[in-house]
């Protein structure tokens, strides 16, 4: 049975584990090694249960765990030619680990798993689309400005999105940001909104998704009711926990995984 376990989720840090207590993937190492294997631990996953990290781009919050993760497994990092080598020159993959290089799909711990473009002011970022053994499409999708063709259609006909869901844009531009970050995350390439979130999730429930995780929230400019309450509104033609099942991610796992 297909899992995801939304490990962390936040402007602070980001790892999600797809798989089971025997194998299995993580998307993003954005805590420390010793936080990512207590985190794991919580969930009955032992660290040798992970066979490869899969990395959207080099911001810290995804990748500040690397360095430690590989040094002390040596499992394999995939992602985008240009991220590995930013990652690669900035000395945050140890030798000891593999480095394979996307965007063709590649098998790991018998899943494929390929990649897309997001739009997002870094040297490349990519969210993830998973097809599971029994059968099952997921995706991984944050850091993201806004939803391109490219993303939808990746996105499309996936049974479960984790979709991000950053900011409440009166918090935002009400808030303490200075002006230049909040221009940041509100340009095309920086962070997907409340509501440009619920629009897309509008899209993936009438085309058949089924469950919806929110994540990526910025603990300073948002709230999960918030966003909850957001993107149940833009579902009114659709009944909760019928037609879809809508959570949001958590900042740090509580040893839950959602079932797909």
């Amino acid at each position: 049975m297909a899992r995801i376990y939304p490990l962390f989720s936040s402007s602070k840090g980001n790892s999600s584990f797809i798989g089971n207590e025997n194998a299995g993937i993580l998307i993003d190492c954005g805590v420390s090694f010793r936080r990512l294997a207590a985190a794991l631990e919580l969930n009955c996953i032992p660290i040798e249960a992970v066979q490869g990290v899969f990395i959207t781009h080099e911001h810290s919050d995804h990748v500040s765990g690397l360095k430690m993760l590989t040094k002390n497994t040596g499992i394999p990092v995939y992602g985008q030619k240009r991220t590995l080598k930013q990652l690669c020159d900035s000395d945050k993959i140890s030798p000891c680990s593999p480095i394979i290089e996307m965007p063709a799909a590649v098998v790991c711990a018998g899943m494929e798993i390929s990649c897309f473009n997001t739009p997002h002011d870094t040297v490349q970022s990519c969210g993830y689309r998973i097809h599971t053994a029994d059968d099952k499409l997921c995706a991984v999708c944050t850091d993201l400005g806004h939803v391109t063709k490219e993303v939808d259609r990746a996105l499309t006909g996936c049974k479960l999105v984790l979709l991000e869901s950053n900011y409440d844009e009166d918090m935002l531009r009400t808030g303490s940001y200075p002006f230049y970050l909040k221009e940041r995350i509100l340009s095309p390439n920086g962070h997907l909104s409340n509501d440009d979130c619920a629009v897309q999730a509008a899209r993936l429930i009438a085309a058949g998704t089924t469950h919806l995780l929110l994540g990526h929230l910025s603990p300073e400019n948002n709230r999960p009711h918030i966003a909850d309450s957001v993107v149940e509104n833009a579902l009114k033609g659709f009944t909760r926990n019928k037609d879809y099942l809508l959570g949001v991610a958590p900042m740090e796992t509580k040893g839950e995984a959602v079932i797909f």
